[in-house]
């Protein structure tokens, strides 16, 4: 049985960004939700007694979807904190960012500017591939790159509910804002560590 993460901050740690309404429904609510179908569809299926990111790389149909949204939204608030580590703590996924984009100031240009292009509703990730370069892959609806061989790092989710209470239609504004709130420790553990 798959339970819903506790955040590591309290629901109003992230304002102005990300206020305490919005992650009452969007955690409280709309993540339990998926929390609660995977664990009503799982039984008697073989993805059954999986881990989470073994359910999203084999499964498909609902199982998928809710499986995928649970894992997409775990990875999305939990690299987020009120006073979060800086880029200079991200040593090795900096260096590779900056090899690629020139700058890390380009690769968030690049990076907010996918996440804005992406059809309706899914999610921007940054994700490694397993020669250690990087990419920015568009997924839609409950995808991830581990579906594709990739390891995801970052992600910015672009589904409305994510961010309508506090920014309406302003998708690439919000995307903007939550660079501030992005821990990069926790970026950099990602990357070398999975």
């Amino acid at each position: 049985m798959f339970t819903l993460i506790n955040l590591p901050y309290a629901d109003n740690a992230l304002e102005p960004v990300i206020s305490a309404r919005t992650i009452s429904f969007h955690h409280g609510k709309h993540l339990q939700a998926y929390v609660d179908n995977l664990n009503k569809l799982l039984p008697g299926t073989p993805w059954e007694g999986l881990p989470l990111d073994e359910i999203v790389k084999q499964s498909d149909g609902a199982v998928f979807n809710n499986a995928g949204q649970i894992l997409n939204h775990n990875m999305y608030f939990t690299q987020f904190a009120p006073s979060p580590a800086s880029p200079d703590q991200a040593g090795k996924l900096v260096k590779q960012i900056v090899k690629q984009w020139g700058t890390l100031d380009a690769f968030k240009d690049d990076f907010i500017a996918k996440g804005v292009g992406l059809f309706g509703s899914g999610w921007v990730w940054l994700a490694a591939a397993p020669d250690g370069s990087l990419a920015i892959t568009q997924e839609p609806g409950a995808g991830n790159p581990l579906t594709k061989g990739l390891r995801p790092i970052l992600t910015f989710d672009v589904w409305e509910h994510a961010y309508y209470l506090d920014f309406q239609n302003r998708r690439a504004a919000q995307l903007q804002a939550l660079w501030p709130l992005v821990d990069w420790a926790v970026l950099e553990e990602r990357c070398v560590n999975r």
